[in-house]
C-alpha cells in the first residue's frame, strides 16, 4: 500500500516497525516518529493537543488535511497546464518524476494521473510502465491512452473492437424493431440524432484530435467492410467524420479528403433529397475514395429517393432520362456507392463505368411502369361513364425484370419504386410488381433493409390483407418463396404478422401459422416472435372456432 515512499526518503510502516523493534522506550519513539513524519508546521504542534481533548483522532485530522492539499494540488496542475508559461510542461514533468513512484498508492494516484493527463507527451518509460500494469492502464485518462494507442495498433484494436460489434448489433436490431411504421423506420432518425449514439460518441472521444488514431479506425472499418460486406460500417465511417466535424476538430477534418463531400451529403440526407444545386456541389467535391461514404445505407436511401422523384419530374416534362444531367449525376453516385466493396477489394480507386443500358433500356421500361400506374390512379378518380374499358396490366416489361436480376443499380431503383407504390397504397401496382422481386440481383429484395421498409409500408395497406388474392401475392408470391432458406425473411414476416394478424383473412392466417412454425434449429428471436404471434392471435382464432350460436 505504501510502495514508493522509501524512494522519496519518506518513512513507511516498515521503518516504524524497525524503530519500535530496536527502541527501549516505545512511547518516546512514537512521539519522535510522529514529529518527524507529521505535518512540518511548528505552530501546529501546540494545536494538536486541543484536537485530542475534543476526541478527534490524529489520523482523521491528517487525512482531512491531506485530502485538502491533494485537491489543491490537482487544481494547480490543471492551472499550470492551461497556462501560457513556456516552462509549464517541464514543471509538470518534474512533478511527475517526484510523484510517479507513488502511483500505486490509492491516495496519491489521482495526482499522478492528473499530471499524466495534462502532459502532451508523456515520457516513453512512464507510458510503458502504465501500459504494462493493467490496473494503471484501466484508470488512466483517455488523453494518456491515446499516446499509448497511437504506437500500439493491436491494443487500440482491442479497445475499439467491442464498440464496432455493439454498433452493428444496434443497427441490425433497429431493422428488426418491434415498431412497424412508415413514419418511424430505420431511416427516420436525423443524422445529428444518429451521431449522438453511444458508440459514435465513445469513438470520437477515444480519437480526440489524433489523426493517427482516426486513420486506424478507418482502416478497421475498411477491413471489416471488406471481410463482411456489412454496409453499416459505411454508415459509421460517415457518422464518425461528421461527429468530429460537429466538434470542430479541424486537425482531422482538414486532412480527410472526404470531409466536404460528406458534409454536403449529410445536409442532403437531413433534407431527404438531393436537388440539382446540391448535386452540382457534390460533383465539385468528386474524388476517388468516396465510395464507402456513398455506400452508407442512409446515403443510398437519399440518392434513390431523389432518383424516383427526378423520374417523376421527367415524366411530367415528357423528357427522357438521358436528357437530365442531375439524374445522370445521381446515378453515378449511386453506382459508385454500390461498387464500394469491389473498389476496396481490388484496390482500383476509380469511378466504375456505369452500364449505359440502365439509362437507355431499364429506365424507359421503369418509366412505362410508372405511366401505367399513374394512368390507373387517374382513371380511378374519373366518373364511371368516362372510364375506359382497358384492364390494369399484369405483365412487366422484359427489360425491367431482366435488369432487376442483372444490375445492382437498376435493382436498387426497382426496389424503391415498389416502396413508392406501397406508400401510395396502389394495391394493383403492388400485386403486379411483388412477384418480380423473387429473383433480384444478389437477392437484394430479401435483404434486411428492404424488408424492414417494405413491412412498414405494407401497414398502409392493412385492410387489403382481408383479401385472399392480396395475401397470396404478398406471402405465396414473395415472402414465403425464401423464408425457409433465409431466416431473416422468416423473422420479418413474423414481425409484420404480429402487427397485422387481425387483418389477415382467418382461413389464410391458419395456413400461415402452420407454414411459419419455426424449425428446431432456428434462432431464439424467431421462436420468440412466433410465440408472441401465437399469443396475440389466439383470442381471435378461438372466437372463430366457436359455434355460430355461441358467438351470437
Amino acid at each position: 500500500m505504501f510502495a514508493g515512499l522509501p524512494e522519496l526518503g519518506i518513512s513507511n510502516g516498515e521503518d516504524l516497525k524497525e524503530t519500535l523493534t530496536n527502541c527501549t522506550e516505545p512511547l518516546k519513539a512514537i512521539d519522535q516518529f510522529q514529529m518527524e513524519n507529521g505535518i512540518l508546521l511548528p505552530t501546529l504542534q501546540s494545536a494538536l493537543p486541543f484536537l485530542d481533548l475534543h476526541g478527534t483522532p490524529r489520523l482523521e485530522f491528517h487525512q482531512s488535511v491531506f485530502d485538502e492539499l491533494r485537491d489543491n494540488l490537482m487544481e494547480r496542475v490543471a492551472v499550470i497546464a492551461e497556462g501560457k508559461e513556456e516552462d509549464r510542461y517541464s514543471k509538470l514533468e518534474e512533478l511527475l518524476e517526484k510523484s510517479f513512484p507513488l502511483v500505486k498508492m490509492p491516495s496519491i494516484q489521482p495526482v499522478v494521473m492528473q499530471v499524466l493527463k495534462h502532459l502532451p507527451k508523456v515520457p516513453e518509460k512512464k507510458l510503458k510502465m502504465v501500459m504494462a500494469d493493467k490496473e494503471l492502464y484501466k484508470v488512466c485518462a483517455v488523453e494518456v491512452k491515446r499516446q499509448i494507442w497511437q504506437d500500439n495498433q493491436a491494443l487500440f484494436g482491442d479497445e475499439v473492437s467491442p464498440l464496432l460489434k455493439q454498433y452493428i448489433v444496434e443497427k441490425e436490431s433497429a431493422l428488426f424493431s418491434s415498431d412497424l411504421s412508415i413514419l418511424h423506420n430505420f431511416f427516420s432518425p436525423s443524422p445529428k440524432m444518429r451521431r449522438q449514439g453511444e458508440v459514435v460518441l465513445k469513438l470520437t472521444q477515444m480519437i480526440g484530435k489524433n489523426v493517427k488514431l482516426y486513420d486506424m479506425v478507418l482502416q478497421f472499418l475498411r477491413t471489416l467492410f471488406l471481410r463482411t460486406r456489412n454496409v453499416h460500417y459505411c454508415t459509421l465511417r460517415a457518422e464518425l467524420l461528421m461527429s468530429l466535424h460537429d466538434l470542430d476538430i479541424s486537425e482531422i477534418c482538414s486532412v480527410d479528403p472526404c470531409h466536404k463531400f460528406t458534409w454536403c451529403l449529410d445536409a442532403c440526407i437531413r433534407e431527404k433529397f438531393v436537388d440539382g444545386k446540391r448535386a452540382r456541389e457534390l460533383q465539385a467535391f468528386w474524388m476517388e475514395d468516396l465510395s464507402m461514404i456513398l455506400c452508407d445505407p442512409f446515403a443510398c436511401n437519399t440518392l434513390v429517393l431523389s432518383i424516383i422523384k427526378n423520374i417523376q419530374e421527367l415524366l411530367s416534362q415528357d423528357a427522357l432520362p438521358r436528357d437530365s444531367p442531375d439524374l445522370m449525376l445521381l446515378l453515378r453516385m449511386l453506382s459508385l456507392g454500390q461498387g464500394a466493396w469491389d473498389m476496396i477489394d481490388s484496390q482500383v480507386f476509380k469511378e466504375p463505368r456505369m452500364d449505359l443500358e440502365v439509362v437507355t433500356r431499364f429506365l424507359p421500361a421503369m418509366m412505362s411502369v410508372v405511366v401505367d400506374d399513374h394512368i390507373h390512379v387517374v382513371e380511378q378518380k374519373l366518373p364511371s361513364e368516362e372510364k375506359s374499358s382497358l384492364t390494369y396490366p399484369t405483365a412487366l416489361p422484359n427489360a425491367f425484370i431482366r435488369f432487376l436480376l442483372d444490375n445492382r443499380v437498376a435493382c436498387e431503383m426497382g426496389l424503391y419504386y415498389v416502396l413508392h407504390i406501397a406508400k401510395l397504397r396502389n394495391k394493383n401496382a403492388l400485386q403486379r410488381l411483388l412477384p418480380s422481386l423473387v429473383e433480384t440481383y444478389n437477392d437484394m429484395a430479401f435483404g434486411d433493409i428492404f424488408l424492414h421498409l417494405l413491412t412498414g409500408h405494407l401497414t398502409l395497406l392493412s385492410d387489403e390483407f382481408g383479401s385472399e388474392e392480396f395475401c397470396s401475392v404478398v406471402f405465396d408470391g414473395f415472402l414465403l418463396t425464401s423464408f425457409s432458406s433465409k431466416e431473416n425473411v422468416h423473422r420479418h414476416t413474423l414481425r409484420m404478422l404480429v402487427h397485422l394478424h387481425h387483418k389477415v383473412l382467418p382461413s389464410y392466417m391458419e395456413t400461415l401459422m402452420k407454414t411459419l412454425e419455426p424449425p428446431k434449429q432456428c434462432s431464439e428471436p424467431v421462436k420468440e416472435l412466433y410465440t408472441k404471434l401465437t399469443e396475440n392471435s389466439r383470442p381471435r382464432r378461438r372466437a372463430l372456432l366457436q359455434p355460430t350460436s355461441l358467438r351470437l
